[in-house]
């Protein structure tokens, strides 16, 4: 079996979605599947380092001024803004020069099935079409909204471009109709397949998105602190839809219990905002921010900690959820979006997003609840780490997406 996956970033480092083509190509690989990969130039560098015996299988996009220009231009903007215009056309530049490479390595290659694990957006259009082979797409994870409770945290004009954007995208379906012609669509959930453009032709199929590799993410057989300590710990971008300030708020509530400290990892454009924040909240000996770390020292982190809060408004994905079961972590989340395809009450705690007072209460209540028990804490963390290596191993992940090579090859 020939395989070439397609997308614009592959990388380990960059976060988010870019991990899933990363990850694919990886472990393909380990199983000697004769697999290609073709990205952005701006993945050289990781790439190269990571698969050295895999160089000539690597296959890069040029990088343009256009591009750069862009994504400088994107980065002045709200997040979901920058998605539905910069992101856009950086994505559009990038298909077209991707569909003549394809066209070329196809040549070269012989290919049996082209995969495009991301965007991982169900309404992205694509041009990935028209190349005389079966195309999958995804699994892709999308269709999300803030809780209707919090609607109003999203500024105005990214409620607006993100209309007009899903609006526009309807019409780039029928223009640009990759998806239409897939053989495959693979959807995470209920809610992205609602997402998927009208007229699809088809298959789509369920497969969740995230998965963990339990290589990297690998518990200690000892764990637990005493009773009086809660070592808390979040691990992720931080931009507004984190929501950290709501366990910070939570916390607060429980009069800054000694017995609490919380680790704040990973960068982004909030950190200063929330640092001053906890500051101000008379948190400081309690919240500590360690910044940005790789896989391996993140693993290291988590098996140091006691419980993930995940206090997220707006996470389609959530893959550090898997990540914190598979190190027998339990995890306080929102119950909303990822979370809820991962986590159940066997494992963790769902807190409803109902009202900002409610969801700050109800991370109080678990916090507190946690702290207080920790054979209650070992019992939701090894429900977890059961529930992550039943239904979210990689590996399994990949003998499902093997499977799926295979249909997507036979005759339709």
């Amino acid at each position: 079996m020939r395989v070439l996956i397609v997308a614009d970033n592959a990388s380990s480092q960059f976060g988010g979605e870019a991990f899933l083509p990363f990850n694919y190509f990886r472990l393909l690989r380990t199983r000697n599947i004769d697999v290609r990969l073709l990205v952005h130039e701006r993945n050289r560098s990781e790439l190269t380092t990571q698969f050295i015996k895999d160089l000539d299988r690597l296959h890069y996009v040029k990088d343009t001024f256009l591009h750069k220009i862009v994504f400088r231009f994107g980065n002045c903007l709200p997040r979901r803004v920058a998605e539905v215009t910069t992101g856009f056309i950086i994505q559009l530049t990038t298909q077209i020069a991707q569909r003549r490479l394809v066209r070329k390595l196809s040549k070269l290659h012989a290919f049996d099935v082209i995969h495009v694990p991301i965007p991982v957006s169900p309404k992205s259009p694509s041009l990935l079409y028209g190349f005389g082979l079966p195309v999958i797409f995804g699994p892709m994870n999308g269709g999300m909204e803030y809780p209707p409770a919090f609607r109003r945290e999203e500024g105005r004009l990214s409620r607006i471009a993100v209309a007009l954007g899903r609006g526009l995208a309807s019409f780039l379906n029928l223009a640009l109709p990759g998806k239409r012609r897939a053989r495959l669509l693979l959807v995470a959930n209920t809610r992205t397949r609602k997402a998927l453009p009208h007229g699809i032709r088809s298959s789509v199929i369920d497969l969740v998105e995230n998965g963990v590799d339990f290589r990297v993410w690998r518990r200690s057989e000892i764990r637990g602190a005493p009773d009086r300590q809660l070592r808390m710990i979040f691990v992720g971008r931080l931009v507004d839809w984190k929501a950290i300030e709501i366990v910070f708020e939570a916390i607060q509530q429980l009069g800054s219990d000694p017995r609490l400290s919380l680790e704040i990892i990973g960068d982004g454009p909030m950190r200063p905002v929330w640092e001053k924040l906890s500051h101000d909240m008379g948190l400081k000996a309690i919240a500590k921010f360690s910044g940005w770390m790789n896989q391996a020292d993140c693993a290291r982190r988590l098996d140091a900690a006691d419980v993930l809060v995940l206090p997220s408004l707006f996470e389609s994905g959530g893959a550090v959820v898997l990540e914190a079961m598979a190190m027998g972590l339990p995890v306080i989340a929102t119950a909303w979006g990822g979370p809820l395809d991962y986590l159940d009450s066997s494992c963790g705690v769902l807190v409803a997003p109902n009202s900002r007072e409610g969801l700050v209460a109800g991370f109080a209540s678990a916090i507190m609840m946690l702290a207080d028990s920790s054979d209650l804490r070992h019992q939701l963390g090894e429900a977890g780490y059961r529930r992550a290596r039943l239904y979210f191993d990689w590996e399994k992940k990949i003998d499902r997406i093997l499977e799926l090579y295979d249909l997507a090859i036979k005759p339709a």
